[in-house]
């Protein structure tokens, strides 16, 4: 199976583990990059680039970087057979759910793909459309992803 995990960047360490598990369970995977580049071509991590863009709202290469970015991760999308969000605790959100992720999370739908959501749909202002995705809920185990073998 083709998995792309789908997340905020806060939880890129959570969605590289992830997709070692699923790896070894013999998926394919496509998760966030860990890197990125910036104007000059020098490379750092994603985390980095995450807290750029709160300091620097005016560097248009930082939004470049950013569409490019999120065109990268609907392609990854696309490509799968399935999505996983990670959605963590975040900003004091249980299960969180960003702005990108639930695009992506639209994108699967629109191309009817499975959505495994891996903690409980968040209390967000956003929520009905989330449940109106229909996600399959994973109860914060992946080992419950394992067990469908995502059938």
């Amino acid at each position: 199976m083709k998995i792309t995990i789908c997340g905020s960047i806060a939880f890129i360490d959570e969605m590289n583990e992830a997709a070692e598990l699923l790896t070894q369970h013999g998926h394919e995977v496509k998760a966030p990059p860990v890197f990125v580049r910036d104007h000059e071509g020098q490379k750092f991590s994603v985390k980095e680039f995450y807290a750029l863009r709160r300091r620097c709202p005016d560097d248009a290469w930082v939004w470049d970087e950013k569409k490019d970015a999120m065109i990268g991760h609907f392609e990854k999308v696309a490509w799968a057979d399935a999505i996983l969000v990670l959605n963590e605790d975040k900003n004091g959100i249980a299960g969180y759910v960003g702005a990108n992720t639930l695009m992506e999370m639209g994108l699967a739908l629109y191309l009817k793909k499975p959505i495994y959501l891996l903690h409980e749909v968040p209390e967000l202002s956003y929520k009905e459309e989330i449940l109106g995705m229909q996600p399959i809920l994973l109860e914060g185990s992946l080992e419950r992803l394992y067990a469908k073998e995502l059938a």
